[in-house]
C-alpha cells in the first residue's frame, strides 16, 4: 500500500471495554433507527422529537437552534412531524406572535414505551455493582466522555436530558429525559 492511502484503524488490539464501547455506539444507532422505523421518522426528524419529548414545547427558533437547522430546515421537519400527527403548532402563549411546537401526547407515548423499560433495564445494571465499583465505572465513562468532547470539532448543543440542562432560548428549562444522548441529527 502507497503512502497516499490511509490505512484503515485496527481496533483488534484494543481493550476489551474499547471495543464495547465501540459496539454500544453501533447498538445505540440501531435502536435509534428502530425507534424512528416505529415513528415513521427519519433521524433529524427523531432527534427533533427527542428535543420537543424531553422539554416539552418549544420555538421553531428554539428547536432550530438545538438540532442546528436553518429556519427553513426546521419548518420542512416540523411539517413532517404534523403531518404525522407527531406534533401540531399552536400560539405562543407568552409572545402572541410566536409559535410553539407541540408534541402529540400519544406519540409521547409511544416513543416513551420503548424508551424507558430499556433505560430502566440499563439503569438496573449499574446497581449490579458495589458502591466501589460503581464509582470506578462512572470514573471511566466520565474520562471517556471528556475524550469525546476534546475530539470534537462542534459547539455542543442542549441536552435537555441532563438534569443540569441550561434553558433554552426560549426560557424554557431542560427535563429530565433517557430519550436524547447519543446522536442529535
Amino acid at each position: 500500500m502507497n503512502d497516499s492511502h490511509q490505512q484503515t484503524p485496527s481496533f483488534g488490539e484494543s481493550h476489551a471495554a474499547t471495543l464495547l464501547l465501540r459496539e454500544f455506539l453501533d447498538v445505540t444507532s440501531d435502536f435509534e433507527r428502530s425507534l424512528g422505523d416505529d415513528l415513521s421518522v427519519n433521524p433529524t426528524d427523531l432527534s427533533a422529537m427527542e428535543h420537543l419529548i424531553a422539554t416539552g414545547p418549544l420555538s421553531p427558533t428554539a428547536l432550530a437552534e438545538r438540532l442546528g437547522l436553518s429556519s427553513g430546515a426546521v419548518t420542512t421537519v416540523i411539517d413532517r412531524l404534523e403531518s404525522l400527527g407527531h406534533v401540531h403548532r399552536t400560539p405562543n402563549p407568552g409572545d402572541r406572535r410566536g409559535t410553539l411546537v407541540v408534541p402529540a401526547p400519544a406519540s409521547v407515548g409511544r416513543a416513551m414505551g420503548r424508551i424507558v423499560p430499556m433505560v430502566t433495564e440499563v439503569d438496573r445494571a449499574i446497581h449490579a455493582f458495589d458502591d466501589a465499583e460503581q464509582a470506578i465505572i462512572t470514573r471511566y465513562l466520565e474520562s471517556v466522555v471528556a475524550t469525546y468532547r476534546t475530539h470534537t470539532t462542534v459547539e455542543p448543543r442542549a441536552r435537555s436530558w441532563r438534569a443540569d440542562a441550561p434553558a433554552d432560548s426560549s426560557g424554557a428549562p431542560g427535563r429530565a429525559s433517557a430519550l436524547e444522548g447519543s446522536s442529535d441529527a
